[in-house]
């Protein structure tokens, strides 16, 4: 009988860490404005990571669904870039230990590899796992980025401040983790940014700049959010500027402003009043920061 196909593969024995942070942001689920990939981006860049263990493309990958990348140099096949799904190791600037999942969802076998990566965690003594994502929400631009969370622990979810929401969702990768993970006796949440639903279709920094600080808050892992918060304010200065030239945009976002601002009142909850489309001045912003671009 053939024996089974391993799961992944060690670049190095488990390291000795102490109370690592899991970090995960798998690709493929909703992430509004490309925010957690960004966040990610970050945090690995501020934590100069090496790679531990790489999970079997064969066994959890579709190449059909995701081909790899053929790299072609006058008529010779060089190399292929397969696409990966990476656990990475590393520390940031104050010491903390932290592991950082990456890559495409896997394509099948979902549970087995939720419990293949909470196994890891176990063995590599996870205190805490962050899920990162971003999702579209009728919020304007003019004011924080608000963060939810999920867990299946209530009471992990009582003792953060972020929004706790109610509603049935198709369900990624991260939430998977997050029972897989809790099952074998560590703390997982997903963290949310909430990114302008007329700005969901391009980057958002200062949504990811938010997902960085929520991390700070769970974790104690900090990097520095400098680069984006610049980015943020540039594009902020720019989507005013159009905003202000149109009567109807200006209505649509003090709509919105006062829809947010609700929430914030005592007793207030999500709003559920008339939300403008975003779709004309969604696209408007797009044409309109890609001119100032060229």
């Amino acid at each position: 009988m053939a024996s089974p196909e391993p799961t992944y593969r060690l670049h190095e024995p488990l390291p000795a860490l102490d109370a690592p942070v899991l970090v995960v942001m798998l690709t493929g689920w909703i992430d509004a404005s490309g925010a957690a990939a960004a966040a990610m981006a970050t945090v690995e860049e501020a934590t100069s990571t090496r790679p531990v263990a790489t999970f079997n493309g064969d066994v959890f990958l579709d190449y059909r669904a995701r081909r790899p990348t053929m790299e072609l140099r006058e008529g010779v096949n060089t190399r292929l870039d397969w696409p990966e799904i990476v656990l990475r190791v590393g520390q940031d600037a104050a010491g903390h230990d932290v592991l950082l999942l990456t890559g495409p969802e896997p394509d099948a076998s979902w549970r087995w590899f939720a419990d293949v990566v909470a196994g890891l965690s176990v063995e590599l003594g996870v205190r805490l796992a962050v899920v990162l994502g971003a999702y579209p929400f009728a919020s304007p631009h003019t004011r924080p980025s608000r963060l939810s969370c999920t867990s299946p622990s209530a009471e992990l979810v009582e003792s953060v401040p972020f929004i706790k929401n109610s509603v049935d969702v198709p369900a990624g990768m991260g939430a998977v983790l997050e029972h897989a993970l809790v099952d074998r006796g560590v703390p997982a949440i997903g963290l949310w940014a909430q990114v302008p639903h007329y700005l969901a279709t391009m980057s958002y920094p200062a949504a990811s700049a938010a997902l960085l600080d929520g991390l700070a808050q769970l974790t104690a892992i900090r990097v520095d959010t400098g680069a984006l918060l610049r980015e943020a304010e540039v594009q902020r200065g720019r989507i005013d500027q159009l905003v202000a030239a149109n009567t109807e945009h200006q209505a649509m976002i003090e709509q919105l402003e006062a829809a947010y601002d609700q929430i914030d009142q005592p007793g207030g909850t999500m709003w559920s009043g008339s939300i403008p489309t975003a779709d004309e001045l969604g696209a408007e912003v797009e044409r309109f920061l890609r001119e100032q671009g060229d």
